[in-house]
């Protein structure tokens, strides 16, 4: 399946686990005057859908917009270097590596596939970031954000 488009980056978030398990605000609601919509549009807490990113048009950002998947894996890869994973108390590797990841990205994004990072750090808290596909496969309805220029 073909996909054309662009993509937009949404975080890093870093945060608390607790804050990140409460699924409601992670959830628009039913229509956009739901007051549960509302919240979640205010809400800087990853979406549980990546394509909701997409109606958090306030969070677009044009330094965050791309048209070529290497600027979108840079820009993964910098918010991974300044929010490192944890490690394990062995030293050992708790993640999968960022060579994996990247290589990982520069595949699905062009294909139309959203890319997300989520991971625990070092300080205890859980960060999460994410390349969302504009136009998206899973919310084709929802309008983009902040076209490119």
């Amino acid at each position: 399946m073909v996909w054309t488009g662009h993509w937009h980056g949404f975080g890093p978030w870093v945060g608390s686990g607790t804050e990140y398990a409460k699924e409601g605000p992670r959830r628009p609601g039913s229509t956009p005057g739901d007051p549960r919509t509302q919240a979640f549009l205010a809400s800087a807490v990853p979406p549980t859908m990546t394509g909701h990113w997409l109606l958090r048009r306030a969070q677009a950002a044009r330094g965050r917009t791309w048209t070529e998947v290497e600027a979108a894996v840079t820009w993964l890869e910098k918010n991974h270097a300044d929010n490192p994973p944890k490690a394990r108390d062995d030293g050992g590797r708790s993640y999968v590596g960022v060579e994996t990841k990247t290589a990982y990205a520069r595949d699905a994004l062009p294909r139309g596939v959203d890319v997300t990072w989520g991971y625990w750090t070092a300080s205890g808290s859980m960060a999460s970031f994410s390349v969302v596909c504009c136009p998206n496969r899973h919310h084709p309805h929802t309008p983009c954000p902040l076209p490119p220029s």
